[in-house]
């Protein structure tokens, strides 16, 4: 499910290395500076008991409520001051509350992420580009779904940005991105998808594309923003009836939610919600991010007097 593959970097925990806090991620226009770091941990919870099987809303009975849950690590790193390094790697697990399918739990993909700022003006307008790369780095089970962890699958993105913010502090941002996924291979000699037989062991995951707007406000230590994005897969079967979801199929998810950040100096705290208001072959699920924010200095060599 989109849950479990796609962009653990929201709601993060900093601990950075530069004089004020910048929780930037792949789709703001936040920067760290230059010759600063930022180290980040993230805990996030995901729960849902309807999903859409194709266009069906229903629930299972053998699942109960399906729960994920992540330990995000991620470190930021300021090239320059256009320029920022993001890689990260999470631990995720998965459980449900009622059957026999046992949850799957370990490192998944490695990520990685460039974001340049293109171009900035007086008028607050900036636009901004981001290519990431994914590498699947734990041996976990990608067609075991919902019960995986991940899709195997190496990833390959890219995002354009484009932000205002007026001088008080209030902004609004939007993204867009296409996401090439790879093929994958599974533990079978045949399996079915699009209403035939592959006699192989070789799946091909559709591509995706991913868009967000965001509305929020960030001065004076204080970040508060809604939003709303979707997830599409470029392609890909549905979920059959009665049958457990497969890498082929076409996910599709539209996310609403809140992201807070409140760090007066040193120490600070984030919280983020959202839920699926729709979707195909997806959960509709409610999730949760919560973060305690520490800064360190230990990257910037004192200035010689």
């Amino acid at each position: 499910m989109k849950s479990f593959i796609n962009y653990l970097f929201r709601g993060i925990v900093l601990v950075c290395t530069s004089s004020n806090i910048y929780a930037q991620m792949p789709h703001d226009a936040i920067y760290m500076p230059k010759k600063t770091a930022c180290l980040a941990v993230t805990y996030s919870n995901s729960s849902w008991k309807e999903y859409w099987e194709n266009t069906l809303k229903r629930e299972n009975l053998n699942i109960g409520t399906h729960n994920t849950q992540s330990v995000m690590p991620m470190l930021a790193v300021g090239i320059t001051d256009k320029l920022n390094v993001i890689v990260g790697l999470p631990y995720i697990s998965t459980k449900t509350s009622a059957g026999n399918l046992m949850g799957q739990k370990g490192v998944q993909d490695l990520s990685g992420w460039l974001k340049y700022k293109l171009v900035e003006n007086t008028t607050g307008i900036s636009l901004h580009s981001v290519i990431g790369v994914s590498i699947p780095i734990g041996n976990y089970v990608p067609d075991f779904l919902p019960m995986s962890i991940g899709l195997q699958a190496k990833t390959a993105t890219g995002r354009l940005i484009a932000n205002y913010t007026h001088k008080s502090g209030i902004y609004i941002t939007a993204h867009a991105s296409y996401i090439f996924r790879s093929n994958i291979k599974i533990d079978r000699d045949a399996y079915q998808a699009d209403n035939r037989v592959y006699n192989t062991n070789e799946v091909n995951v559709p591509n995706a594309t991913d868009a967000a707007a965001r509305v929020g406000y960030w001065k004076h230590g204080i970040q508060a923003e809604v939003f709303v994005d979707n997830f599409t897969c470029v392609g890909g079967d549905n979920i059959r009836r009665n049958d457990m979801p497969f890498p082929t199929n076409n996910m599709t998810a539209t996310n609403a939610g809140f992201y807070g950040k409140y760090q007066p100096k040193n120490i600070g705290f984030n919280v983020k919600v959202s839920k699926v208001l729709d979707g195909l072959n997806v959960g509709q699920s409610l999730s949760y991010s919560i973060g305690l924010l520490y800064q360190l200095n230990y990257f910037k060599k004192e200035e010689k007097k």
